[in-house]
C-alpha cells in the first residue's frame, strides 16, 4: 500500500514514519508513503494557501487551487482520497479494514476553518472524522487514520492477535481485560481460571469480561451486541 499525505506542515507527519517499527515495515515493503507539502503548489507569490470565508465568520479557509494542484500532481482522482474533518464520517475499525483493502490513498489534511468545499466536491471519495471533539491539526487525525490502516496489512500484526482486539470481533464488543507477571500487584492477584490451563474456561471467562467491559463503558456497542444476539425484545436495557 502506498499513503500520500498531504499537509501544510509535513513535519509533523515524518517522524511517525521514521521510528523503528514503522520503519521495519516501510523495509519490509509493506507500506510506502509520500509527504506533499500543500504549500509547494500555491500560485501565490508569497505562497499563501488560505483566504477568508465567503460569507463572513471566524478564521481562514484553505483554498481550492494550491490543493487541486497538489492533488492533481499525485493523480488523486485514480486512487482513495480522505479528507479528514469533524463534519465527516465517524471513522471505525470496520472502515479502517475496507481502507486497508484499497491499494492506494490519499490523505487531505486541513487547517484553520477547513478546506474550500469545492475540494471535498471534486476529489474526496470518504470524509472521514475521528471522533466527535475538534482538533486544531488535521495532521494529527490523518495520523490516526494511518496508525489503524497499516496495522491491518498483511505482514503486520498476528492475525489472532486482531481478531480478538477491541471492535474486531463479529460481536464487536470491547477486548477482554489482560494480566501479567507477577501474579499479585499492590493487593491484587491474577484472576485463577487464568492459570487453570483450561482453554475452553479462559475463552468463556474473556467473553464474559467483555461483555462486561463494553456494557460499562461502551453501552451503545453493548445495545447492538443484544441486537445481534436476538435478545433485546423484552429486556429491561437498563438492567
Amino acid at each position: 500500500m502506498k499513503i500520500t499525505i498531504l499537509s501544510l506542515f509535513p513535519t509533523i507527519i515524518t517522524p511517525f514514519f521514521e521510528n523503528s517499527i514503522m520503519k521495519k515495515v516501510i523495509d519490509k515493503g509493506i507500506i510506502s508513503y509520500e509527504v506533499i507539502s500543500i504549500r509547494d503548489f500555491s500560485d501565490d507569490k508569497h505562497k499563501r494557501c488560505d483566504d477568508i470565508p465567503y460569507g463572513g465568520g471566524a478564521g481562514m479557509v484553505l483554498k481550492a487551487q494550491p490543493i487541486s494542484a497538489a492533488l492533481d500532481y499525485v493523480n488523486a482522482k485514480s486512487k482513495t482520497t480522505i479528507f479528514v474533518s469533524p463534519s465527516g464520517l465517524k471513522y471505525t475499525q470496520k472502515l479502517a479494514y475496507d481502507l486497508s483493502k484499497k491499494n492506494e490513498l490519499v490523505i487531505i489534511c486541513g487547517r484553520y476553518e477547513g478546506i474550500d468545499q469545492r475540494i471535498v466536491d471534486l476529489y474526496v471519495d470518504f470524509e472521514i472524522s475521528v471522533g466527535d471533539y475538534v482538533l486544531s491539526s488535521g495532521e494529527v487525525a490523518a495520523l490516526v487514520i494511518i496508525d489503524s490502516v497499516y496495522r491491518l496489512l498483511d505482514g503486520v500484526i498476528n492475525p489472532c492477535s486482531l481478531r480478538e482486539e477491541s471492535f474486531s470481533c463479529e460481536c464487536g464488543l470491547l477486548e477482554y481485560p489482560h494480566y501479567t507477571r507477577p501474579y499479585e500487584f499492590k493487593g491484587i492477584e491474577v484472576p485463577d481460571i487464568l492459570l487453570s490451563g483450561h482453554h475452553e474456561q479462559i475463552r468463556k471467562w474473556r467473553f464474559m469480561r467483555s461483555v462486561e467491559k463494553t456494557k460499562k463503558n461502551r453501552y451503545d456497542l453493548y445495545l447492538k451486541y443484544l441486537d445481534m444476539k436476538g435478545e433485546n425484545d423484552g429486556f429491561d436495557k437498563k438492567n
